[in-house]
This record gives structure tokens, C-alpha cells and sequence, in this order.
């Protein structure tokens, strides 16, 4: 998995499926541009999210950038950032 997580739509689809598995949130109702607060994930389940994240691209998500995550779009971007070789 880590070797496609370059890739901007396979970060994408994978967030959407860890979406849909931690949170019960279907994906046609995800778009980048939805925000955390719309979808009612708090900071407890964001933490979820980032150790499941974690576990998939096997490098940890900065707490500054975990900070300035508000929406989908924000993790792919981070996810696809830390994937870079």
C-alpha cells in the first residue's frame, strides 16, 4: 500500500474506504472538499484516523500538520507529502 500512496486518487479512495470502515460514513458523501465537522468526526476519532494512516504510509503525521488538517482534501495532501521517498 505505501508505494501507492503517492498517488493524489489512491490516497483518496483509501481515506474514503477508512472513512466508511472507523466511521460507518458512506463515500459518495465525501468529496476533498469536506470538512471533519461535517462529516462528525471529532478529535477523538481523528486520532483514529491518523493512527490507521499511520499504519498505512508507516510514517507519522506531525502534530503541526495534524493541527492544520480541517478537511479530506488536508489529509491527502499530508499523506502524499510524507509518502514522497
Amino acid at each position: 500500500m505505501k508505494d501507492t500512496m503517492t498517488d493524489r486518487d489512491a490516497v483518496y479512495a483509501t481515506l474514503c474506504r477508512l472513512l466508511e470502515e472507523l466511521f460507518e460514513i458512506d463515500p459518495a458523501q465525501v468529496t476533498p472538499e469536506t470538512t471533519f465537522q461535517e462529516l462528525d468526526i471529532d478529535s477523538i476519532d481523528a486520532v483514529d484516523l491518523v493512527v490507521r494512516l499511520h499504519d498505512l504510509i508507516g510514517k507519522r503525521i506531525p502534530p503541526d500538520d495534524f493541527r492544520q488538517i480541517r478537511t479530506v482534501g488536508d489529509v491527502v495532501d499530508v499523506v502524499q507529502r510524507l509518502s514522497r521517498p
